[in-house]
Order: structure tokens, then C-alpha cells, then sequence
């Protein structure tokens, strides 16, 4: 059995993997899972009131998840797979315990090709796309960055190498605000202007 294939093992049985993404290390568990998402939260020390969004391999994945307005569909046609995360209308399948409560949940498509390849084995199943580090800490861009309280936690740690570093960019494109800006914040500023 190979890592990937021991990642989608874990995630399947409700444990936590570490992959590579093109921005940072991301801490991945069954997005749809309640008890899992909880292990996220507790792993990583985040506060229960902040959200954690999901990860997929391509937009059709998402459609069961989210109700994308035509708006975000076309963001997400320009900048997914890519450092973007999109906040969209959450369907019902999606617990609040990712959302903590909100409506809305974060959809990211990373352009890494290990991270790729682990969504589309564990797929339908979306998996969390949140920093792998304590919260408060710095993001890992390697594996021997990683907090050794998520290395413990992690049942696979999926070795990508030397990651972008800068986070994924926010954003909220109904209401055409970038909620954080980071990796590509530029371009999705200029894309947002011209389409409003």
C-alpha cells in the first residue's frame, strides 16, 4: 500500500493525514464527518467558533457539497484549481461543525498534484483544508516544519517537499471582499473589479 493510499485509508476510518498543498501543509480529515472535524480542531488547538474549510479535486466535486451563484462558478473556472479559497452557500450535507454554524463554507482546490491525487482517491469525500500547525504558530512549508503535536496527531504525513509558503487568498466573491489575502491576491483584486 502506498502513503496516498494510507491517507485515504485514515481519512476513511476518521483519522488525520498531513498533505502538501502549493501554499502551505494542510490537515486532512473527512470534511463530512463531525468526530473527525473535531479531531482537526482539537489537533491543531483552534478555537471551535472559527471555521475550517474543505478541499476537493475539481469543481464538479464541489456542486454536491455548495450552491455556487454563476459569479463564483465563473472564479472558480479562473482561479481553482489554484491559492483560492471561495466561500459559497453550503448544502445540507456539510456539518455545522465545519462551518461552525455559518451558512457558507470555504472550498479549495490545491494545485499540488500529491494533494490532487489524495482528493481524488478519497473522493466523493471532501477533506478539511486547514494550516497543519498549532494555532498560533507558524504554517509549515515542510515536513520537518511540522509541530510535533500534529505529527502525533496525524496517522500519515504525506512528504511533498518545500511548499509556496504564503496562505491561500479568501475570498467571498458574492460580496466581492477578500477575507485574507495571500498567495495570487492581486490578480483576484483585479478580477474582482472588473466583474463587478
Amino acid at each position: 500500500m502506498d502513503d496516498i493510499e494510507r491517507a485515504v485509508t485514515a481519512i476513511r476510518d476518521g483519522k488525520l493525514v498531513v498533505y502538501p498543498t502549493e501554499t502551505v501543509y494542510g490537515l486532512g480529515a473527512d470534511a463530512l464527518d463531525p468526530d473527525a472535524i473535531g479531531r482537526v480542531f482539537d489537533a491543531k488547538r483552534r478555537a471551535r467558533e472559527k471555521p475550517i474549510s474543505l478541499a476537493v479535486p475539481d469543481v464538479e466535486s464541489a456542486l454536491s457539497l455548495v450552491r455556487p451563484t454563476e459569479r463564483e462558478r465563473e472564479f472558480m473556472r479562473e482561479f481553482l484549481p489554484g491559492p483560492a479559497t471561495v466561500l459559497c452557500e453550503k448544502r445540507d450535507a456539510v456539518p455545522d461543525a465545519l462551518t461552525a454554524g455559518r451558512t457558507r463554507v470555504g472550498v479549495r482546490i490545491p494545485d499540488q498534484p500529491l494533494a490532487l491525487e489524495l482528493l481524488r482517491r478519497v473522493a466523493p469525500t471532501p477533506v478539511t483544508s486547514t494550516s497543519a500547525n498549532v494555532s498560533g504558530r507558524a504554517s509549515a512549508t515542510r515536513e520537518d516544519d511540522l509541530d510535533a503535536e500534529i505529527r502525533d496527531a496525524a496517522t500519515v504525513v504525506l512528504d511533498g517537499g518545500e511548499t509556496g509558503g504564503t496562505a491561500s487568498t479568501v475570498v467571498n466573491v458574492e460580496r466581492g471582499e477578500i477575507l485574507r489575502r495571500g498567495a495570487n491576491a492581486d490578480a483576484i483584486a483585479a478580477w474582482l473589479a472588473v466583474e463587478e
